[in-house]
């Protein structure tokens, strides 16, 4: 497993998001409802940045729109609202003392 630790604790309070740069990706995390998750920053749309989208419950659970041009994610199953086949890249998360981990394939 390849967990890279990607900020601190402090940097990503409860209810908060924080786009990090891991080598040449993006990646948007999102920390809601006590529960951290990370998916691709890009919008599977036109590549709007979700990490600076709203967060609220929706559906069945917490979804982030795009800033661009309103599409709509899962922050943990980064599906997309409408239709179950359009599914954003995600990534594993592990919080620990000293930080946030997110692992890269």
């Amino acid at each position: 497993m390849n967990f890279i630790q990607v900020c601190s604790t402090e940097e990503l309070p409860n209810d908060s998001q924080k786009v990090v740069n891991m080598g040449k990706r993006k990646i948007a995390l999102f920390h809601y409802n006590n529960k951290i998750s990370a998916i691709a920053n890009a919008c599977l749309h036109k590549a709007g940045p979700l990490g600076l989208g709203a967060v609220s419950y929706k559906y069945d659970g917490m979804y982030v729109t795009c800033p661009w041009h309103g599409w709509q994610y899962n922050v943990t199953t980064g599906r997309h609202c409408l239709n179950a086949r359009i599914e954003h890249t995600t990534f594993p998360v592990k919080l620990e003392e000293d930080g946030v981990f997110v692992e890269l394939p």
